[in-house]
């Protein structure tokens, strides 16, 4: 091979291997300990944003990939009750959003077995549009025979949101509950006369 081939060919390497790494570098990964999921997943892209961090400290990320998403996404964790059985917790976290054309919202479950025995996802009080970054909070009392805890942040629809400053803690009872502490089924059919 002549020299000037063998110098085309090595600087055609090089711009392959910057390329790749450039691509490796563009693709978002999940923050250590959390996990993509919802009704969607593969619609949305989630990641650690260090160009929007909130008071020195790097954001998580969760985003819509396509123009229209039927569905919502969700950066979540899960993990057994144990250490919180019979206390109420707390999940917070400051939150920025930017073109929610739905609604985006801060979530927490306490499960028994399969069962949901608890739940707020902020549907009644949804982060939407364009928001600064803003401090939420949800909170849900563990039931003594409660077996796992998950929590997150979603996304239902287009758009982007940002989670700073997340914590889970252990609260006491002065601190109001924010969503239902009790979402078993019924026993019975109500209301089918649709009178309530």
């Amino acid at each position: 091979m002549s020299s000037e081939k063998h110098n085309s060919w090595r600087v055609g390497l090089g711009a392959l291997v910057v390329l790749v790494g450039c691509v490796l570098v563009a693709r978002a990964e999940v923050p250590r300990g959390w996990f993509l999921a919802g009704s969607k997943p593969s619609e949305f892209e989630a990641g650690v944003d260090p160009g929007q961090a909130y008071q020195g400290h790097r954001s998580a990320y969760l985003k819509s990939k396509q123009l229209s998403v039927d569905g919502f996404g969700t950066l979540m964790q899960q993990f057994t009750a144990e250490q919180y059985l019979g206390k109420r917790v707390r999940l917070s976290g400051v939150v920025k959003s930017q073109e929610v054309a739905e609604w985006a919202g801060l979530w927490l479950r306490v499960d028994k077995g399969k069962e949901m025995v608890a739940f707020d996802n902020m549907q009644d009080r949804a982060i939407k549009g364009r928001t600064d970054w803003r401090r939420y909070e949800v909170v849900l009392d563990v039931p003594k025979d409660a077996s796992g805890i998950a929590l997150g942040i979603l996304l239902t629809g287009t758009g982007e949101v940002w989670l700073n400053g997340a914590r889970f803690e252990v609260v006491g009872p002065d601190v109001a509950v924010t969503g239902s502490s009790n979402a078993k089924t019924p026993d019975k059919p109500v209301n089918l006369d649709f009178a309530e």
